[in-house]
């Protein structure tokens, strides 16, 4: 049986941190799914597309992972794919908390579903999508924060 894991987030952008997690999770599982949320209720920077197609750029090398995206529970889509491992990137105590309570919420809802945490690594435990976006907005140095690839994108969607 074929160990296929989720790694969902909203990768907005795809940081060298969720690249770090991505790389470590793809030598414990036979397949992992990298997961790109596309939700209403959120102002995305980048399309759930671009999103992906980020992700596929960057992830091109390594055959056990797929890129998809997904509106909707992570539950359903784990049921649909028949996975039972969801994975989630933690840096900071605030990240646990979060994620427990996420964690909880996906048990309840599909009992069959093990949510693993991953550490991120000390040298990406600074860095957020949300932090990335500040330092682009700001004119600061992004590279090793994201893809180089990805770096036009983002200072171009900055400023409009």
């Amino acid at each position: 049986m074929s160990k296929i894991a989720v790694y969902p987030g909203s990768f907005d952008p795809i940081t060298t941190g969720h690249l770090d997690i991505i790389d470590r999770i793809s030598h414990i599982f036979d397949h992992v799914i990298v997961l790109v949320a596309d939700s209403n209720e959120k102002n995305y920077l980048f399309s759930a597309e671009e999103r992906a197609a980020f992700l596929k750029n960057a992830t091109a090398g390594n055959s056990k992972i797929e890129v998809d995206v997904f509106q909707g529970l992570t539950v359903d889509y784990m049921r649909k794919r028949k996975a039972h491992v969801i994975v989630r990137g933690l840096r900071a105590v605030a990240d646990f908390e979060y994620e427990g309570t996420l964690a909880s919420m996906n048990r309840r809802l599909a009992p069959e579903v093990e949510t693993f945490m991953v550490f991120s690594r000390p040298e990406y435990y600074f860095i957020s999508s949300r932090g990335v976006k500040e330092v682009a907005r700001n004119g600061g140095a992004l590279h090793g924060l994201v893809p180089d690839f990805v770096i036009e994108s983002l200072q171009k969607k900055i400023r409009g």
